[in-house]
């Protein structure tokens, strides 16, 4: 995949404004929701330091309640190299397995699970959560809700993407936007994972811009000045992803059968879609929805996800 976009320089923003660094919080005199937008917690992932840069740097402040910015995997973020993107997802541990309590207050100091530790305090104060992301496959943007309704309902009031995925997550750990309260059904705080695109291209930076942008418009706090950032454009037709089994790899070899790139509609009930190790993965039924296969696999990471469209 090639490597359109360019990393920003975030080293200026390393004091940030909170007390710790690289996070940043502008509170408006008028009462209203924290909102916060949280970008690489895969290093690697560069469009959401792209889409944090532009709102500081376009000044972009909420007209009430409180707008939180947070860089997060910023040690990763300072490896990345563009002829080997790939190796700077993580240093220790993948920062989006880490987010329950038990984990975080294990004695493992990576600096993913030290970085997880010192932003804490600002994930647990906000109300509502953008996580932005990017992904392996050339697939339009989409949102993963989870399974509470209101992470789908949060999902929904952003104008884009338009594909919903209600997913139950990653047996190899919590991520972010099922930390806490955000899984709690009884709990009004939620949050939303937005993959803007595919790595790397500038396309993927501009929708985690308008992601941004529109998440904020979500909640009456865009000023009329950035509201005209956003181009209008006509909501996309929205569709839901039901997610009905998560396909984690147990051998030590996973191949699909064939170049998968996600989206793809498996038309008949009980087609061998890979193998894990010598067992065949069927699909369990009718059009069946291939979400997000994976490549350079390796045991208990997820190779793809199985859903089916909801009305």
């Amino acid at each position: 995949m090639a490597v359109e976009l360019a990393p920003p320089d975030i080293g200026h923003y390393s004091a940030g404004n909170t007390g710790i660094p690289f996070t940043f919080s502008f509170a408006s005199p008028t009462p209203g929701p924290h909102l916060l937008i949280t970008a690489l917690i895969h290093g690697n992932e560069i469009c959401g330091a792209v889409a944090l840069d532009f709102l500081l740097r376009q000044n972009i402040r909420p007209t009430r309640g409180t707008l939180s910015l947070c860089f997060a995997n910023t040690a990763a973020f300072a490896r990345f190299d563009p002829s080997q993107p790939e190796a700077s997802r993580f240093l220790g541990e993948d920062m989006n397995r880490l987010w329950d309590a038990g984990t975080l207050a294990a004695p493992a100091d990576t600096p993913e699970r030290l970085r997880a530790r010192e932003i804490r305090p600002l994930i647990d104060s906000c109300d509502h959560l953008l996580d932005l992301h990017s992904m392996q496959c050339d697939t339009e943007p989409l949102a993963l809700s989870g399974m509470q309704e209101k992470g789908l309902a949060l999902a929904s009031r952003l104008a884009l993407p338009g594909l919903i995925v209600a997913d139950p997550g990653h047996r190899a750990g919590a991520r972010l936007r099922d930390y806490g309260a955000f899984a709690d059904a009884d709990d009004p705080r939620s949050a939303v994972l937005v993959e803007c695109g595919p790595h790397w291209y500038q396309r993927t930076a501009d929708t985690a811009i308008q992601v941004c942008l529109t998440f904020i418009d979500a909640f009456g706090m865009l000023e009329d000045e950035a509201r005209q950032i956003r181009p209008p454009s006509p909501p996309p037709k929205r569709r839901i992803v039901e997610v009905t089994d998560v396909i984690t790899v147990t051998a030590d070899r996973f191949e699909f059968t064939q170049d998968y790139r996600g989206l793809d509609v498996i038309e008949q009930r009980g087609t061998v879609i890979g193998y894990d190790g010598g067992r065949p993965i069927i699909t369990p039924y009718d059009s069946c929805v291939l979400i997000l296969p994976s490549r350079g696999l390796s045991r208990g990471q997820t190779a793809v996800r199985l859903g089916r469209f909801r009305d």
